[in-house]
């Protein structure tokens, strides 16, 4: 009996070490000695933890995800045993995701090397803050007209900001565009524009390849015109 239960236990030790996992995500937070990283992700709209590693003076941690259908965005959260929570948002598939950053900038000086997508996505995001740099610009611009009670020139900088916002969207729609055989298409379309006219979603989720158009955000971005059209009835 003894023997039995000695081999049970083994091999349930070897099952557990050879658990296969879609993903990993090696972390290195430079100046971290405490805390707890947690790896997210969206299901059914709400946040869950998919893993979690308390840090204890190693600044090397590894997260896993066990099942990955389709490249999606992930988020990388440290509690640093405080109010303050930072978190870090990637796009991953299936493989390895190394992300180093920092404890004192930890959302901002994040270099993530991992999927196709997350190159992407990244690229997307630096045009992104761009138009979002000029906005932040003509608001102040317009607080101070307002301040100094010029009405012609607070409605000129509107005019602007507004024609900044159209410039977004299209940027946004030709970017997913060109990247059509890409999950970040989709998700650029749900995230992004989502509140943009119809025809424009149905012109990225029309030309999105069979394979993008099957993954989680393929399926999404059909299944939110879907609704919206059934809205417009």
């Amino acid at each position: 009996m003894k023997k039995a239960a000695y081999l049970l236990l083994s091999l349930l030790i070897l099952a557990c070490g050879n658990e296969q996992h879609d993903l990993t995500v090696k972390v290195h937070v430079n100046g971290l000695k405490k805390g707890v990283l947690y790896l997210k992700k969206v299901k059914n709209d709400n946040l869950i933890t998919v893993d979690t590693v308390a840090v204890n003076g190693q600044p090397d941690v590894t997260l896993r995800a066990a099942t990955l259908e389709s490249p999606e965005v992930f988020y990388l959260f440290l509690d640093k045993n405080s109010s303050e929570k930072d978190q870090i948002a990637f796009f991953a598939d299936k493989g390895i995701t190394e992300i180093t950053t920092s404890v004192k900038n930890f959302g901002y000086e994040a270099k993530i090397n991992g999927s196709e997508q997350q190159k992407i996505y990244e690229e997307y995001k630096v045009m992104r803050s761009r138009f979002n740099d000029q906005n932040l610009n003509l608001i102040k611009e317009r607080f101070e007209a307002l301040q100094q009670g010029d009405t012609s020139k607070s409605n000129a900088i509107q005019k602007k900001s507004d024609g900044n916002l159209k410039h977004r969207y299209l940027f946004t729609v030709n970017f997913a565009l060109n990247h059509k055989d890409s999950e970040v298409a989709p998700y650029l379309a749900l995230t992004e524009i989502y509140n943009a006219k119809v025809k424009f979603l149905d012109t990225i989720n029309n030309s999105l390849t069979p394979k993008v158009k099957a993954s989680k955000y393929g399926k999404k971005l059909q299944e939110f015109i879907d609704d919206i059209k059934k809205t417009e009835e």
